[in-house]
């Protein structure tokens, strides 16, 4: 299986989580482009191509979204809900990775179509295991809607 470069956006207002997620990424070899912002407000904005997002070379649609879901200005559940009741953007997967592990924070993710729920791990060994998995997952395996295409 041949990996898909696609670009991935990552929404989490911690910036150390943020770099750890993308030193992750680069010991995983995997080469897709990380797009950051780091609250709920930002990242509509830069799916919605709101200034200062609105070049689309420098800030291209994702094909992914990782998000964080305790996030300021607007929550990663907020933004969710937001996501997948607009007919523009509901087909980009939305992978929640945050630190809850709350049975109310999954059953309310997935109830707002969110594609996958995982829980950091502690370590970032784990974290170098969880973004090895989710890369060879979404990348390798699942066949991904053209970033832009609307259903």
């Amino acid at each position: 299986m041949k990996t898909r470069i696609v670009n991935i956006l990552i929404a989490d207002d911690d910036q150390d989580d943020c770099l750890l997620t993308r030193e992750a990424f680069r010991e995983c070899k995997i080469a897709n482009r990380l797009h950051f912002v780091h609250d709920g407000e930002a990242l509509l904005d830069y799916l919605k191509r709101r200034p200062p997002y609105d070049d689309e070379q420098k800030f291209p649609l994702p094909g992914l979204i990782l998000l964080d879901l305790n996030m300021p200005l607007k929550d990663g559940r907020e933004a969710l809900m937001e996501i997948k009741a607009d007919t523009a953007l509901r087909a980009i997967p939305v992978v929640i990775l945050t630190t809850s592990s709350a049975e109310e924070d999954i059953l309310v993710s997935y109830g707002l179509g969110v594609n996958s729920f995982i829980t950091k791990p502690a370590s970032y060994s784990g974290l170098i295991e969880v973004i090895r998995a989710l890369g060879r997952y979404w990348l390798d395996i699942v066949e991904l809607p053209l970033e832009g295409a609307t259903a």
